[in-house]
């Protein structure tokens, strides 16, 4: 079963989280160059601060709670001491390129808690070998978003496409790893449905995948937790593919996202 993680700093909303089985609840502080790394784009940028780790942290019965905290910076030590005051149970390493940010961060965690490292940059994909042994590591997790802008590729899922995500998965599994990718909407939405995307998920012996803003949107129609029922029934069915079914959806999903990226045009 897919870990589904939850991004939220609402106690209550967390509450519904926590009571199905197979959520990470995620509170999300990273700020530094995230605005001007982002700008113009449609994506997540939170309002979460640290005392909504506590909030959210004592509500939780059964999930996990993670904290996205900032990249390394001359703050990092007194920032995670601030955090891990609040007790969360991941911390996780956003916006690194080089091996020695991870391992100096795994010095200033000093064994507290384990920590992800979210692999978004090319520099973090080039020296994914020098760094995956670093004690602490509990996860890599790869995000699409920023990842796809630092390979200078046209459409977030392009690294699924290119193989790139095919490498990570390998070389997480061989290293005792934790391993997980990208975001996935409501199953029939998305320019590359949820359907797919969960599909590679399985595909790659996947552990976790962030949900979107797309399945707890003010929506009359649906309700949040039928569509967490829908995600996990589709879970159930994929796995149940054969290896020539398993490839021949591999195939057609490269080949759509090669199709949107033609769509998207040049290369940024």
């Amino acid at each position: 079963m897919l870990e589904l993680i939850q991004i939220t700093n609402d106690p209550a909303f967390a509450r519904r989280c926590d009571a199905s089985e197979g959520f990470r609840l995620f509170v999300d502080l990273e700020r530094l160059g995230k605005a001007e790394r982002q700008a113009g784009r449609n994506t997540f940028i939170s309002a979460h601060d640290i005392a909504d780790v506590g909030r959210v942290r004592e509500v939780l019965r059964r999930s996990r709670l993670m904290v996205r905290v900032n990249p390394l910076h001359e703050g990092t030590a007194a920032e995670l001491d601030a955090v891990l005051a609040q007790h969360p149970h991941l911390l996780m390493l956003p916006m690194f390129t080089r091996a020695d940010e991870v391992r100096e961060f795994a010095r200033l965690v000093a064994g507290r808690v384990r920590f992800v490292a979210l692999l978004e940059t090319a520099g973090a994909l080039a020296t994914l070998d020098e760094w995956i042994a670093t004690p602490g590591i509990e996860e890599v997790f790869v995000g699409l978003n920023d990842l796809h802008l630092s390979l200078g590729c046209r459409f977030m899922f392009e690294p699924l496409a290119q193989g790139l995500v095919d490498r990570v998965a390998d070389v997480a599994r061989r290293a005792g790893k934790r391993f997980g990718f990208g975001g996935i909407a409501r199953l029939d939405e998305g320019l590359l449905p949820g359907r797919d995307v969960l599909a590679e998920h399985l595909r790659l012996g996947s552990n976790s995948v962030i949900l979107s803003r797309t399945f707890h949107r003010a929506d009359a129609s649906t309700v949040f937790e039928d569509e967490v029922a829908a995600l996990r029934a589709a879970e159930r069915e994929l796995a149940l593919r054969s290896p020539g079914d398993e490839a021949a959806d591999r195939g057609r999903i490269r080949e759509r996202i090669e199709a949107i990226a033609r769509e998207l045009g040049p290369r940024g």
